[in-house]
Parts: structure tokens; sequence; C-alpha cells
């Protein structure tokens, strides 16, 4: 180790909100709302308020899935939550989500709200009938992958990417001990998909939509800019499994709903409509750069 530890930890830890670095607005150490917001309600029963982050696009992913297969019921209404001007804490966010975190669901057929991202894909596979094995071993299979992502995420997002990419100043302890893990993850997957063709078998599963926006993004390099320093082109079968699940229709429209970043073409920040995609892209709504 080369890093030079001159941090002692005080006896009561005080928030500073400017110690965070680059993402210093979107956390804070207590719940509740800073501002008072009324949501906008949109005209289908689902309303989705998001990010297009990795949790963010599993959602509209799936919803686009649906909408692939001829779901109706599965139109929805696709809302920015702009995280980095502190938007999920307004109070008509935290009334759908008291955490405080993107995406977050309202079904007004049902009166449900949903939040977690995981919570979120077993709802609309449940209430839609689609993406979740109704062969009981095949559901439990699918069902392992959905908590595994959903434990392991936070190590490579809140972890690796954020002590490799964000983090103001770069420590080599934390690099390590979560570059380590974000490759033990990725080996783990490998090795699942030597074996099968989705995750927990041969059909593609809420599994694979939750899986693939984190670990398909790292292993195609799309992912801070980490995929030399991961060795991403050894997880052969991780690579082969995030190129497949990258040529669906579904998954690369729903990449593009509530993203404000990257060429203007691939923004939607809002969806209300197929249409949209073709009709309400940033290329197409920004006004012209004149010469």
């Amino acid at each position: 180790m080369t890093d030079e530890n001159t941090y002692v930890p005080p006896k009561v830890w005080t928030w500073d909100a400017e110690n965070g670095g680059e993402w210093s607005k979107t956390n804070r150490p207590i719940a509740g709302p800073t501002h008072e917001v009324t949501l906008p309600r949109g005209k289908h029963p689902l309303q989705l308020h998001s990010l297009a982050t990795p949790n963010g696009q599993k959602v509209t992913i799936l919803l686009e899935e649906l909408l692939a297969l001829g779901v109706s019921g599965a139109e929805y209404d696709a809302y920015l939550i702009n995280i980095g001007e502190g938007e999920q804490f307004s109070s008509g966010f935290v009334a759908i989500n008291p955490n405080s975190k993107i995406p977050a669901l309202v079904d007004t057929e049902t009166g449900s709200r949903v939040f977690e991202s995981g919570a979120i894909l077993l709802y609309l596979a449940e209430k839609f009938g689609h993406f979740l094995p109704r062969d009981k071993l095949a559901r439990t299979e699918a069902i392992n992958w959905l908590f595994w992502l959903q434990g392991s995420a936070p190590y490579l997002g809140g972890g690796f990417g954020h002590f490799y990419a964000y983090a103001p100043t770069k420590f080599e302890y934390p690099i390590n001990r979560f570059t380590m893990e974000a490759k033990r993850q990725m080996d783990v997957l490998d090795r699942e998909l030597a074996d099968h063709r989705y995750l927990g078998g041969d059909e593609y599963t809420i599994a694979d939509i939750a899986t693939w926006p984190w670990y398909g993004n790292l292993v195609l390099g799309e992912a801070y800019g980490a995929g030399e320093f991961l060795d991403v082109e050894s997880y052969k079968n991780l690579r082969r499994w995030a190129a497949e699940i990258l040529k669906r229709p579904a998954v690369q429209r729903g990449r593009m709903v509530n993203r404000v970043w990257g060429p203007l073409e691939g923004q939607l920040h809002e969806r209300h409509d197929a249409s949209d995609f073709d009709l309400r892209t940033q290329d197409k709504l920004a006004p012209a750069v004149s010469a």
C-alpha cells in the first residue's frame, strides 16, 4: 500500500455537504423532504419517476420489453428526476419513495407505490405475467439472481465506481478492495453463463434485465472508463451475454428513457408514448446551434 493515512475520525461525525465530491448533492444523512413539489401526472396508469442510471434502466427496459410483447397495459409515463439537483428530496417524490432513491413507480390502477428497482421488476413481472418463469424451479433461479444483483450492485456502483471514478481523491486501498469484489462478481456471472444462455437457465427474465445495466455495461467497457483496468475482455461468457442482450430493440429503447448525458439522439428525457423515440429525443428538441 502506498496511501498515507492522515485522517483521524472525530469522536462524533458531522455532515459536510461539500465533502462528497462530484456527487455530494445526491445524498444526506437524514430522510424526509427538503422542499414542496407536486409530481406531474400523465395519461397512463403506470407513472415512473426516474433517471437512466443502471437502476433506472432496469425498469424502463422491462417496460419496453413488455410493450414489445404487445402488453398494452404496460404503457407508461416516465418523468425525469434529476438527482444531481436534489429532485429526489421533493415532497412528491419522498411520498412515493421515503428512501429518496430512483426509480419509483406509481400504479394508479391499483393505488400501489413501488420503490426499490428489484421490487418494481418483480411487481411488473407478476402483474403482467411475463419475464418471470411459471415453473417453480426456474422461477426460484430467476429470483435467486435478482436478489444476487440487488445485493451485489452496491459494491460495484457505490464501491468500485465511486472510488475509481468519482471520489475527489484516489486511494489505493478502497480501489483495490472494490476492484477485487467487482472482478469476483464478474467471475461469478462468467461461470454461470458458461453453462446457460441467460442467468439461471435458457429463458430471458427479470434477472437478466436487472443485471445487464450494471454488469453488461461494465463488461462491454461502457462504465466508469474502467474496461482495460478490469480486463473485461477476459470474461468471454459474460461479454457474449451482454452483447446479445444489447441487440434487443427494447433494451436500446429502455436505455434512452430519462437519460440526460451522452449523444443527444440517445437522450429521451421524458417518455409518454412510443412515438417519443422518433419525435422527442434531445437532438430533435434542442435548439439549433447557429454557425
